[in-house]
């Protein structure tokens, strides 16, 4: 794959079967560097199966969505789940992110991770339902720093 070419639509094809969608953030990566930087874009390198599977590095962006109060980054729950994580590593992993909240210099603390921590339950709960689920919700604040 690193010899050849990608056009911008198998760029994006490959990261949705990789990654489970492509998010909005390498659509614009993709379209403006695909033709400097091919598919060795940083996203595709991230994914591919190595020491780490797909599923701990999908728990692991989630978990940095919770530290850092990302609704965005939390969305990370549905790939993780599709890859095969089950409620015990999303509650594990978004535990993590909650402490580290914490601990990140000037960010948001544990109580307002708490609630992305619930909000990552949440979506996992009713996206296994088949239910409408949303990132967003009125109790989940915006990164506060």
């Amino acid at each position: 794959m690193a010899d050849k070419k990608m056009s911008l639509e198998e760029v994006n094809e490959y990261m949705k079967k990789q990654c489970g969608f492509v998010p909005r953030m390498f659509q614009i990566i993709n379209t403006v560097t695909l033709s400097r930087a091919g598919p060795s874009l940083i996203s595709m390198r991230a994914f591919r199966r190595r020491a780490l599977s797909r599923k701990v590095k999908e728990l692991m962006f989630m978990s940095g969505g919770v530290a850092y109060c990302s609704p965005r980054c939390i969305i990370h729950v549905i790939p993780a789940i599709n890859a095969g994580a089950t409620t015990m590593e999303i509650f594990e992993a978004a535990s993590v992110g909650m402490i580290l909240a914490g601990f990140v210099p000037g960010g948001p603390g544990i109580p307002y991770a708490f609630e992305y921590a619930l909000k990552c339950l949440d979506i996992e709960t009713k996206f296994k339902k088949g239910e409408k689920w949303s990132i967003f919700r009125s109790q989940v604040r915006p990164r506060v720093f």
